[in-house]
């Protein structure tokens, strides 16, 4: 069950439009790293205005940003451009180095920053590793790569022991 641990996100939520952003800031948090695809929009697709509008809410609010993904430089910088955040490109999650990285250009400690992604064996047990409160959102579309697919049904399994500790949690409280 303690590998299961670093598995379980902090917090599980439908979209990043589902998570309370001003709740996390009055609590402490002062940076949020994202995961981009299927995360904040489809995979491969451009940022668009709403994901620009959403990162000047999250500066408005306080935060910092930063982009951690396991994709090419020629994928993250122009997403990363668009909606001004620094990013970090090949973190090959779930390695802690891209989270540690992202910490220290944002100049911001492990119980300041949170992470939103949509893949437990990647991104909630790299940020799990690497001290960071970690948020798993629901993936954007089903259509990935065929890796990907694979790794769904085993997080069903892991989301089905997550979703029974929450609800223990729940009878005790």
């Amino acid at each position: 069950m303690i590998f299961m641990n670093k598995l379980f996100p902090r917090l599980y939520k439908k979209d990043i439009y589902d998570i309370d952003y001003k709740g996390l800031y009055d609590r402490g948090f002062r940076a949020i790293l994202f995961d981009i695809d299927n995360t904040l929009t489809t995979h491969g697709t451009k940022a668009d205005s709403s994901n620009v509008a959403f990162f000047k809410n999250l500066r408005d609010i306080g935060f910092k940003t930063c982009l951690i993904s396991n994709n090419k430089e020629e994928r993250v910088l122009p997403f990363a451009q668009t909606v001004d955040s620094p990013y970090i490109y090949k973190a090959n999650k779930p390695s802690k180095r891209g989270y540690k990285k992202a910490m220290e250009l944002l100049e911001v400690k492990d119980t300041q920053t949170a992470f939103v992604g949509d893949q437990i064996f990647t991104d909630i047990w790299g940020a799990n590793s690497a001290g960071v409160y970690s948020i798993l959102v629901d993936p954007i579309s089903p259509k990935e790569e065929i890796q990907i697919v694979l790794k769904r049904y085993l997080e069903r399994i892991v989301l089905f022991f997550y979703k029974r500790a929450v609800e223990k949690r729940k009878n005790y409280d």
